[in-house]
C-alpha cells in the first residue's frame, strides 16, 4: 500500500479550502483518508496553511509520499528542514 500526503478539497464553488491529508494512493481525491494533518486556504488576499508539523514529520519518516503541491507547503513551513536536520544529527 502506498501512502500518500496530498490535498483533499472541500468548500464551495469557486472558493477552494483544502485539507492535507494522509491516505492510500488508490483512494479518489476527495475519498477516504487515514489521517487529516492540517488545512490550506489559499485566498485572493492571503494564503493561510496549518499544518501538525509533529504528525507531518512522523508520517514523513513511515515513508509517506508528498505531492509536489504538499511538498512546496511543507518546505514553506519549514517541515522538510526538521526532518533534514533530525536526520543529519543522528
Amino acid at each position: 500500500m502506498a501512502v500518500k500526503i496530498r490535498l483533499k478539497r472541500i468548500g464551495r464553488h469557486k472558493l477552494a479550502i483544502y485539507r492535507i491529508v494522509v491516505a492510500d494512493s488508490r483512494s479518489p481525491r476527495d475519498g477516504r483518508f487515514i489521517e487529516a494533518i492540517g488545512t490550506y486556504d489559499p485566498s485572493k488576499a492571503e494564503t493561510k496553511v496549518t499544518l501538525n508539523k509533529e504528525l507531518a514529520i512522523k508520517w514523513l519518516k513511515n515513508g509517506a509520499q508528498p505531492t509536489q503541491t504538499v511538498r512546496n507547503l511543507l518546505s514553506k513551513e519549514g517541515v522538510l528542514a526538521e526532518l533534514h536536520k533530525e536526520r543529519n544529527s543522528k
